[in-house]
């Protein structure tokens, strides 16, 4: 492995002696892998390798993983908004994280969702699916905060329990459950196929996470191609409804495995990331008593508080672009097919564009963060996420105004790229 320094040669010490400012070369990470949830220390914290990557190597090419991997604000806004990049991991280069994502015998990925589609296919597929999401959140926007207030005044009323299992879990597998309209009985079994479905995102998976990928995987494509059918036969008042009459009138030129494909990664999607948002920022204000007094004193910055809880510690650490042809990435030669990572964690505690970028404060409005990615792969759930994180925040210290962590070790999820707790003992009341 080996890294593509930025600077000048005097910066390109190989390891004889520290830098001008103190640093040990052998503490910058070399691999896109030093820096993810597979490295326990990085699992505990990625910031500190990452600014280490962000202020020596910038732009550094992991040779083994064969990608490379972006940590400055400003390479990274640039990368993930330009709309030459491409997504479809058969695109990059043999051997790359991306085209780990491929299947070997046919080359190709399964019918992938939006989240891997380029144009024309991505468009045809997006602009229709979000204009139906989104009309369906506004409307739904008052039952929305029912559901999460139900779910909330439901958990223990004192007492310890584990936040995550209680509230953050709960909360948007029921509220993306009941936008798609799917049957609430089986919640249970949708959060195991989510979990099971996600690990299609990790490009090294164990022999048994594969399993629970390809049993979750075969599960959720008979549930949804039954939902289809079922819509299409007698709708309902939900997104499934929706995008099968926009299919009847032609207004969405989209097949049944395409719409499948995408209803499910809502699911998912809309499942997963909304839970860590809503862990990672309830352990914020618990970590940052100030801040946490300032939310209760002025509710109305929970707006400004969950974009916060995003810059600071985003439920997704990092997005990829494949290069289609030869450029340059801040004064590094990147060829065609090259997959290039970004670190969203990195990007939003930039000091270059951000005062104080390891400070959390709600109080301080900030430049705009990349927590969603951006250009035309921008997260398609950032709104519904917003304003479920927003109402959980404010509805939660309402009811557990005394709330506090519990005398219990942090267990972050393993999953590479992605940042959330698997659980949060919590302690509130007598």
């Amino acid at each position: 492995m080996r890294a593509i320094w930025r600077y000048d040669a005097s910066k390109q010490n190989k390891g004889r002696k520290n830098m001008a400012d103190g640093t040990n070369p052998k503490d910058i990470p070399q691999s896109i892998f030093q820096v993810s949830a597979f490295d326990p220390d990085a699992r505990s914290d990625p910031h500190t390798p990452l600014k280490q990557l962000r202020e020596h190597c910038p732009v550094m090419r992991d040779e083994m993983a064969k990608t490379w991997f972006l940590t400055r604000y400003e390479d990274i806004r640039a990368t993930v908004n330009d709309r030459s990049y491409v997504r479809l991991p058969s695109k990059a280069e043999e051997g790359s994280l991306s085209r780990r994502l491929v299947d070997e015998e046919s080359g190709e990925m399964e019918q992938p969702s939006i989240l891997f589609l380029d144009d024309p296919d991505h468009a045809r597929i997006r602009l229709p699916l979000a204009k139906a999401f989104y009309a369906r959140i506004q409307k739904m926007k008052p039952e929305i905060e029912a559901i999460i207030d139900e779910i909330i005044e439901a958990a223990p009323e004192s007492g310890r329990f584990d936040l995550m299992n209680d509230i953050a879990v709960p909360i948007p597998v029921l509220v993306i459950a009941r936008i798609l309209g799917v049957d609430e009985n089986r919640l249970a079994e949708f959060r195991d196929w989510s979990e099971g479905v996600i690990l299609s995102l990790n490009p090294v998976r164990t022999e048994e996470e594969t399993a629970h990928l390809v049993r979750s995987a075969d599960a959720i494509n008979a549930y949804f191609d039954d939902l289809i059918a079922a819509r299409r036969a007698e709708p309902q008042d939900d997104l499934v409804s929706d995008m099968v009459a926009l299919q009847a009138t032609g207004e969405a030129d989209i097949s049944d495995e395409e719409l499948r494909r995408n209803l499910e990664a809502l699911l998912v999607g809309g499942n997963l990331t909304t839970t860590d948002l809503i862990g990672n920022g309830v352990w914020l204000f618990l970590t940052h008593p100030d801040q946490l007094e300032a939310l209760k004193a002025d509710p109305g910055l929970a707006g400004q508080a969950v974009e916060e809880v995003l810059r600071y510690e985003a439920p997704v650490s990092a997005t990829s672009r494949i290069s289609p042809d030869e450029r340059e990435i801040g004064g590094c030669p990147v060829k065609a097919r090259q997959t290039v990572f970004c670190s969203l964690a990195s990007a939003n505690r930039d000091a270059a564009t951000f005062d104080q970028p390891d400070r959390f404060d709600i109080t301080v409005k900030r430049p705009s963060h990349v927590a969603f990615g951006g250009g035309p792969h921008i997260c398609i759930g950032a709104p519904l996420a917003r304003i479920e994180a927003r109402h959980v925040y404010v509805k939660l210290f309402e009811r557990y105004p005394d709330m506090k962590l519990a005398d219990a070790p942090l267990v972050w999820r393993t999953l590479p790229f992605f940042r959330g707790l698997e659980t949060l003992e919590v302690e509130t009341g007598a």
